[in-house]
Formats: C-alpha cells, sequence, structure tokens
C-alpha cells in the first residue's frame, strides 16, 4: 500500500515544512504532491498530518511513515551507489573550491557524508580568495566550484544549490533596529564590516549599494563569522550575511537583522562543475548530497 514516492513526499514535506516547497524539492506540482498525500491517506483510511499549521505537524500515523522513511531511503540511496559501482561507476577526482567564507557551516558535513559512501574518491578542498576558480576548472585543476557568481564558459555548466536571503546584522540597541526594512542611504554613514572579498563579489554592493551609487563610511574586515558577529554585536559596525549563517545568533538574541530593501536581497548558490563530469555517478551523489544537508540543516533557505 505504502510506495517508495510516498516516503519521499512526505520526507520532502517534513524536511521542507511546506506544501510549496516540498513540491519544489521534488520537482513536482503542488496539486500533484497534495493528490499523493491524499491518495496514500485514502488507502490508510487516516490522516498523516494536521492541515493548516505552521510548521507542518504529523499525526502518529505520519510520524509512523517517516519513521520508514527514515530506515528505507538511505538504504535505497546506499544500493544505488553500490550498483553504481558495479556498473564500473567512475572513482574520479573531486577537488573543490568554495567562494565563500560562511559555507564550512553546510559544506564540511557534506564532505563528512561523502567521504563515507564515496572512500574511493579522490577529495580536496581549498578556497578561492586568492585566484580566480572559475579558469582553473575550466582547465581541470578543480572539480567542483562553489559560487554565486556564475559567468558564462565554454564547458561550464552551473548547478543551482539554493536560494538564500542577503540580511544585514546589526546590534540589538542599534539605531536601525527602528526600521522595517533597510535602504541603501541607511548604510552611509556606518561602519559596515565583511569578510576580505572584493567588493563587486559581495551580495551587499552587488545588488544594493551599488546599484544605488551608496557607500558606507567606513569598511572593516574579517575572515571569521565568529568575530563578525562579535564585532556587530558590540555596535562596532554593521554586516550583511546570509541569514542562515546568523540564524543561531539571532536565536541566542545575541544580535538582530532586517531585510535589505522592501523585498529583501535573494541570491543563488551554484556549483560550477565541468560539462563533462556532469553524469559523473560520484558527482552526482556530492550533488544530492549538498542538497539534502542544506535543506536538511540550514534556516530560510529555498529551492533555487
Amino acid at each position: 500500500m505504502i510506495e517508495l514516492r510516498h516516503l519521499k513526499t512526505l520526507s520532502a514535506l517534513r524536511d521542507a515544512g511546506s506544501l510549496v516547497e516540498a513540491a519544489e524539492r521534488i520537482h513536482l506540482t503542488q496539486s500533484a504532491l497534495s493528490h499523493q498525500i491524499k491518495d496514500l491517506e485514502d488507502r490508510l483510511e487516516c490522516s498523516l498530518f494536521i492541515r493548516k499549521t505552521k510548521p507542518i505537524c504529523f499525526t502518529s500515523a505520519g510520524q509512523r511513515i517517516l519513521a520508514l522513511a527514515d530506515d528505507v531511503l538511505p538504504m535505497i540511496r546506499n544500493a544505488e551507489r553500490d550498483i553504481a559501482r558495479l556498473a564500473g561507476g567512475e572513482a574520479g577526482r573531486l577537488n573543490i573550491c568554495i567562494e565563500c567564507h560562511s559555507c564550512f557551516d553546510w559544506l564540511m558535513p557534506t564532505i563528512d557524508h561523502f567521504r563515507q559512501n564515496w572512500p574511493e574518491v579522490e577529495m580536496d578542498l581549498t578556497t578561492g580568495f586568492s585566484f580566480q576558480p572559475l579558469p582553473a576548472l575550466a582547465r581541470g585543476d578543480l572539480d567542483l566550484v562553489v559560487t554565486a557568481d556564475p559567468e558564462e564558459r565554454k564547458g561550464i555548466t552551473y548547478i543551482p544549490l539554493f536560494s538564500y536571503e542577503s540580511v544585514l546584522a546589526m546590534s540589538k540597541q542599534h539605531q536601525l533596529v527602528a526600521r522595517r526594512a533597510i535602504q541603501p542611504q541607511d548604510i552611509e554613514q556606518q561602519t559596515l564590516i565583511t569578510y576580505p572579498v572584493e567588493q563587486h563579489r559581495l551580495d551587499i554592493f552587488k545588488h544594493f549599494l551599488d546599484p544605488a551609487g551608496v557607500e558606507p563610511a567606513e569598511l572593516r574586515t574579517s575572515e571569521l563569522t565568529v568575530m563578525i558577529m562579535q564585532l556587530v554585536a558590540s555596535g562596532r559596525g554593521v554586516s550583511a550575511l546570509p541569514n542562515w549563517a546568523i540564524h543561531q545568533y539571532i536565536e541566542e538574541e545575541y544580535i538582530t537583522s532586517r531585510p535589505l530593501g522592501e523585498k529583501g536581497v535573494w541570491c543563488t548558490l551554484y556549483a560550477a562543475i565541468r560539462e563533462d563530469q556532469q553524469d559523473a555517478d560520484f558527482m552526482l551523489d556530492f550533488l544530492n548530497t549538498a542538497k539534502e544537508i542544506t535543506f536538511r540543516n540550514l534556516s530560510g533557505i529555498k529551492s533555487a
């Protein structure tokens, strides 16, 4: 009575927290996803979750099926990996470069999980802050680049990982707390704390300040997110960071944040890979693992 598609649907619904987001993750329309759930409920003659709750609240029957999904889906993925190897799946090499200081929060758990499933794949990780990683990817020196700045290059394809909102972090006593949303002119008198990256690669400049022709009063840099948070909390400046990177600090009431502009500034992280590797089994599994772990562990992100 319970089919694999039902397990995938309920698991996606739990992780996403809404019908719309769950449908996007498993590439269905919201109507098709609702139909699948209704079909299973009709077969089992019971409700699986309580309607109109946010986040979604599952019934006892729904929780039992989710427990089944947690047991079965990893077993299926492991079997698929084994079959790929038996079928001659390439072991290969995966040299990764990131252009995002805060990406370590989700990338390291992804790499740890991937290593367990593909121990034969040679892996390396570097940062692209001191060189241009996309030309290195095209040459074959790298195999995957995590970037928010896709640029058209022959032989390179970009796989969207997730979208996130860049928000302005500030101390709880900061004068801008009174604002519902931050305008570019609000930054003119502020010390802006950023990672040590060129301005044209920073979201707040690319998508917010530069189009308005606005510059902050002062710039200050730090390589560590935790140090930036300390400076922000002590009133030494403000900082624009991904919403998921500062979620913990907001939850602990260490700082607060406001959106950039009335509609917010939303950006997308991509995995840049060479076209000749986009169908490699280990590459596909790494990308799927990255998406699964980020959507399960990061707050405030969306499907790209």
